[in-house]
């Protein structure tokens, strides 16, 4: 069986492909650039280039990981259809009143998030529930129809339907729904926040329901597209979508339920680091830092395990469900330089795929990270993408030359000037991201990925105090691989704030939620195809009179006594890790319960792959001058990535090539290369 990872980016769109078992150095990798608005014109360039590669024929069966942007790229720009939402009555401003928080406090001319429903498209509906899931007025469906030809009438492509406490009882949502399609059209969009994610709070809900009802248009398009080519070349190729908790599911779900896969791109690069921290003998912690073209996206691993939140944003819009926790920072190889009243700033306005940075010929002329890159000798004009993409320097020094004169400098330093503010935007996201998470970043390992990460990661590191940066050795087209270990992955909850729990009915919820899981898993696959079904069990949880929860993940057999003094125990424990104290002595509220379930797929040999080791010294393919940190090194080794063998180390400042991909190693960094092929620079004490 085949395995194809598919990672569509702003700027390029990646591939990789490996039969299921082979070791990661068989993965074969390529880029392509991305065709936005029309992508699906990269997707069938890239597969097309991936098959050729791969000498793959018509009969050959696969599994196609698929990674988009698309559905969180549509809320960002707002380039979505009309939608029109139908709410409980007395509760047609939910959009507008939001959480009656501004979006920043102290800044007198900030704004109201702009709901993606206007008002004239909200509805009320004659409904209502108790907080207990009780009816207290029957749904009047007569009303439900009119206003969904009302709406649609108005041009509405799709609806969205939240009521209140509809995540104790989605008896109404889902009377209207399906009195909708009944009376109308069986295929007519529509997204209820119950089915997606009953989780409390009416505001949260109604987001969900809307950015499902808003990306459910340009996913299903563009999902359709994509597997009538997959008909069309791979008949036997079967289509499956990364979602935003690290996993994956079928493409007919994702089709239905964007929103489950909105920020699923960031998350298969998160997804392939904790395949690789399986391969690393001391287990140790990771951030790893995904830079691509048009943002760098920052996540953290511990223990192994991916770090996940309940709350993200996604354009302006908080989305209130299990995601890989990643950190968004608008610093990528296209993000755009300019003077700013004498001040330097870098993005987060970004040159994209089109026109691109200045060095791309496309038509960009704004001086961009990645023109900077080129100008500080970072990148080979020549051999860029293999040399199937030549760069221009000139152009990026006709770009850079207004920074330049502005600063006083040659372009060379101006471009050295960008990559430092680019780094410390960076800095200005990932110190408040580790606050949060509890940790100190001298303990971790960086692993840089993307198009960028090699040249970026340690110039990060260095800021931040990190010692070591792992270089993956497929780290361009790392997302893509992360499909290729990508497991199914499903999450259901269950709201209990305010309910007498003792043992027996924790156990009989958590029962329930497990069989939810499985049904989903096993309508996917056979039980006989998985390698393997892992469930964890999560409770959400706070000390008496806080307004925030804590996700705990529950560790074995703290359900087998008789109390819950092992559940608190483990709350305890996650609070002190988080904030650096605990109170035993206080009452503690359990607000939600979560399972989540893994089914793994038979993917890559994850041992690493022994091969002839040597500690001779490698020999550069070139020598040119690279200025890092406002100083030139006239002598810097330029080496071949392919050609150097486990066991051999490198002494900065150098630059080691890939056609797709290089890495920076700085001045007082030694790279050294590992039997896995990944690179490991070491920051000298």
């Amino acid at each position: 069986m085949l395995r194809i990872g598919v990672d569509v980016g702003g700027t390029f769109t990646d591939f990789a492909g490996v039969e299921e078992g082979r070791p990661p150095g068989d993965i074969v990798g390529l880029k392509v650039p991305s065709t936005p608005p029309t992508f699906i014109e990269g997707f069938r360039e890239g597969l097309d280039r991936l098959i050729a590669k791969m000498g793959l024929s018509r009969d050959t069966e696969a599994v196609l990981m698929h990674g988009t942007t698309i559905g969180v790229n549509t809320v960002i720009e707002r380039s979505g259809p009309k939608i029109a939402l139908l709410t409980t009555e007395g509760f047609r401003d939910i959009l507008e009143l939001q959480r009656l928080r501004l979006n920043d406090t102290v800044n007198f001319f900030t704004s109201r998030t702009e709901p993606l429903v206007p008002r004239n498209l909200v509805y009320e509906i004659p409904e209502r529930l108790a907080p207990s899931g009780k009816v207290l007025t029957p749904i009047d469906l007569d009303a439900v129809l009119s206003a969904a030809k009302d709406a649609l009438g108005n041009g509405a492509e799709a609806l969205a339907i939240a009521f209140l406490h509809s995540y104790r009882n989605p008896e109404h949502e889902t009377a209207a729904r399906d009195h909708l399609r009944a009376m109308l059209n069986e295929d007519l969009a529509i997204s209820t926040s119950s089915e997606l994610w009953p989780q409390i709070g009416e505001y949260e809900r109604a987001v969900v329901a809307t950015l499902n009802a808003y990306t459910m248009g340009k996913m299903d398009t563009y999902l359709g597209q994509v597997e009538d080519y997959l008909a069309a070349v791979l008949p036997k190729a079967r289509l499956m979508v990364t979602r935003s908790n690290g996993g994956a599911a079928v493409g007919a779900e994702a089709r239905r339920a964007p929103v489950y896969t909105l920020l699923s791109g960031p998350a298969s690069g998160v997804t392939a680091a904790t395949f690789m921290a399986k391969q690393l003998p001391d287990k140790r912690s990771l951030l790893t830092m995904d830079m691509g073209g048009t943002s760098a996206d920052i996540s953290l691993i511990l223990n192994g395990l991916p770090q996940t939140s309940e709350q993200s944003m996604v354009g302006d819009f908080p989305l209130m469900m299990p995601v890989t926790a990643v950190e968004a920072v608008g610093a990528g190889g296209g993000s755009i330089a300019k003077m700013d009243n004498g001040v330097l700033r870098v993005g987060p306005e970004s040159a994209g795929a089109n026109p691109g940075p200045a060095c791309f010929s496309r038509g960009g002329d704004k001086p961009t990270v990645t023109d900077s890159y080129l100008l500080c000798g970072y990148l080979d004009a020549e051999r860029f993408l293999g040399g199937e993409m030549p760069l221009d320097r000139e152009k990026s020094e006709r770009a850079m030359a207004p920074i330049a004169q502005a600063l006083g400098t040659d372009v060379a330093g101006a471009a050295d000037a960008c990559i430092a503010v680019a780094t410390s935007n960076m800095m200005a996201n990932v110190l408040p991201f580790l606050s949060r998470q509890g940790v100190d970043a001298s303990e971790l390992c960086l692993v840089a990925f993307g198009g960028n990460g090699g040249l970026h990661g340690t110039l990060l590191a260095q800021d931040l105090g990190i010692r070591q940066v792992l270089v993956p050795s497929r780290s361009s087209v790392f997302c893509a691989f992360g499909g290729l270990v990508a497991e199914m992955v499903h999450d259901t909850i269950d709201v209990v704030r305010g309910a007498q729990l003792d043992v027996a009915d924790i156990r009989t919820r958590y029962e329930g939620l497990e069989k939810q899981a499985r049904s989903w898993l096993l309508d996917t696959f056979d039980e006989e195809t998985l390698s393997g079904i892992n469930v964890e069990r999560w409770a959400s949880m706070r000390y008496a009179g806080q307004a925030f929860d804590i996700a705990v993940p529950l560790s074995g057999g703290v359900l087998d006594t008789d109390d819950l003094t092992a559940v608190y125990a483990d709350f305890h424990s996650e609070h002190t890790r988080l904030y650096g104290h605990a109170d035993p002595t206080a009452d503690i509220n359990i607000v939600e319960l979560r399972v989540r379930i893994r089914g793994e797929l038979p993917t890559l040999d994850s041992s690493i792959q022994e091969g002839s080791e040597t500690t001779a010294a490698p020999e550069p393919r070139t020598r040119r001058t690279i200025r890092v940190g406002g100083k030139d090194h006239p002598d810097a080794g330029i080496y071949d990535w392919e050609s150097l063998r486990a066991g051999q180390t490198i002494m900065g400042p150098a630059l080691i090539e890939r056609p797709e991909t290089t890495v920076l190693v700085p001045p007082r960094y030694l790279a050294g290369v590992q039997s896995s092929g990944d690179v490991l620079l070491t920051q000298e004490a």
